[in-house]
């Protein structure tokens, strides 16, 4: 089984790319650095609840949307 935090990005990666959003544009939208999203995306960061609920809000998708096949 993959790391819980690589596939937690995968997950946002795909959400956001179906939604035709950049990484750059996601991070606006969420008040966070692009960095900082291009970590989540790759695993590299362990994500607080707090801000996977920005990121969902930002991708206009439930949190159990974000959680969906993980």
């Amino acid at each position: 089984m993959a790391n819980i935090q690589k596939q937690l990005g995968n997950r946002i990666r795909e959400l956001r790319t179906q939604k035709g959003l950049s990484q750059e544009e996601l991070s606006f939208k969420c008040d966070l650095h692009r960095t900082y999203i291009s970590d989540i995306e790759r695993g590299a960061r362990n994500v607080s609840l707090k801000n996977i609920k920005v990121i969902a809000s930002a991708l206009d998708v439930s949190l159990s949307e974000i959680f969906k096949n993980l």
